[in-house]
């Protein structure tokens, strides 16, 4: 489990600047049916962060719950020219296009996220569902903006 205190002590020991209550438990959205059942049983998952001027996607440990360097990554605001949030299932579909591409993740509805991996990631005070709402908001915004 990471405490939102840890993700924040995280992203500015890697030199972000986070927004507060601006952070949610991720993965990547699977490529078809077969990927969704393969990602069941493997799904690897991230905490994705607003901060000041980037989107930030730092992976989680499998083993240890915690927030791992490695893969960490970052989309500058001003290259995003579009986000949309659609619900799917018991989860919301996240689709940032940005100038090189599209990236496509899934955040778990809060509803039932204390049963879920992003409530066991979250951890007792679960800022994944506290964030959750906001967070979804403030991606439409940076799509908005353009």
């Amino acid at each position: 489990m990471a405490s939102e205190k840890k993700v924040d002590e995280f992203m500015r020991e890697a030199g972000f600047h986070p927004l507060e209550d601006r952070c949610i438990v991720v993965s990547f959205q699977p490529r078809n049916l077969s990927d969704k059942v393969a990602k069941f049983f493997s799904c690897q998952f991230y905490a994705l962060q607003l901060c000041e001027d980037e989107l930030v996607v730092a992976p989680f440990d499998s083993a240890t719950s915690r927030l791992k360097r490695d893969d960490t990554l970052t989309v500058a605001y001003d290259t995003i020219q579009r986000v949309e949030v659609t619900e799917d299932g018991f989860n919301y579909r996240i689709e940032i296009q940005t100038a090189d591409g599209e990236i496509v993740l899934q955040a778990q509805q809060k509803e039932l996220s204390f049963l879920r991996s992003s409530g066991y990631l979250a951890g007792l005070g679960n800022w994944h569902k506290e964030n959750l709402d906001a967070t979804l908001a403030a991606l439409k915004e940076l799509g908005a903006r353009r």
